[in-house]
């Protein structure tokens, strides 16, 4: 077999929450470009109809589902929709998530219950309602969007670390659970140029992530969604329960908020 033809997604079904924007666009686009038809989803149908156009510009098709994914009642329906357009559900891309930084002081337990919910809960409620489809046919491969941040330590993300840490936690229990037929993996981005972190990508900002990131540059979400497109592939069949770091080699937080000492 050609090397390259292991990444071949040809004949499968994915389905890319957050699928709108950013990481979630690229995985979906990235996906659609290795053979594979896309649900994606996000709040905002506009958004969600140009990315779906780009996946029909591919030859592959594309089935948009606008709704607040921060309601699991949401998440069920998401996989119904799936099974009515294609009958099958290979990959599951579980993108959405993301918390506010904010002091330790002014963190309260409300904040860290709505991180989890966020991010935690959807992915696990998502992979839930997806597991009896993908069982039907051939297995399959769930990908959690997890961060560095679980794992990287610094003041004021208190709440989104604690978070990603247990979707870290979660990826591996669920590989468990269900291998050997799906695969669980998650991909823990480091600075990321999105949208969601322009706001704090300003001026000496900025340069200071890039000069602590041992590649010398921000992240892109097609690095994010090249390693989606491994895991979700022949290529990453012998990976399941593994948290890949894709960061520019970092060792820690790259985006510090120079809070004070208490």
């Amino acid at each position: 077999m050609v090397i390259l033809d292991r990444f071949r997604l040809d004949g499968r079904v994915a389905v890319v929450t957050g699928g709108s924007r950013g990481i979630g666009a690229a995985c979906a686009v990235g996906l659609a470009e290795a053979g594979a038809d896309l649900v994606i989803s996000a709040r905002t149908a506009g958004s969600l109809d140009q990315v779906a156009g780009r996946i029909r510009a591919l030859g592959r098709r594309a089935e948009v589902v606008a709704c607040d994914l921060s309601d699991l009642e949401n998440l069920a329906p998401l996989v119904e929709a799936t099974s009515a357009a294609f009958g099958r559900l290979d990959v599951v891309v579980n993108n959405v998530g993301g918390t506010a930084p904010r002091p330790f002081t002014h963190t309260r337990t409300r904040h860290l219950g709505d991180a989890f919910a966020w991010n935690v809960l959807t992915a696990y409620e998502l992979t839930r309602a997806a597991v009896p489809l993908m069982l039907a046919g051939d297995g399959g491969s769930v990908i959690n969007i997890s961060s560095a941040a679980g794992h990287l330590p610094e003041r004021g993300y208190l709440a989104y670390g604690t978070a990603k840490a247990a979707l870290d936690a979660l990826t591996r229990f669920l590989a468990a659970d269900l291998g050997p037929r799906i695969r669980v993996n998650a991909v823990a981005p480091g600075a990321i140029e999105t949208e969601a972190l322009a706001p704090m990508l300003e001026g000496s900002i900025r340069e200071g992530i890039i000069a602590r990131t041992h590649t010398r540059r921000l992240g892109r979400p097609e690095d994010i969604a090249a390693a989606v497109v491994y895991l979700a592939s022949e290529a990453g069949s012998f990976v399941s329960g593994k948290v890949i770091e894709v960061d520019g080699g970092t060792e820690a937080n790259t985006v510090p908020l120079g809070l004070a000492d208490l």
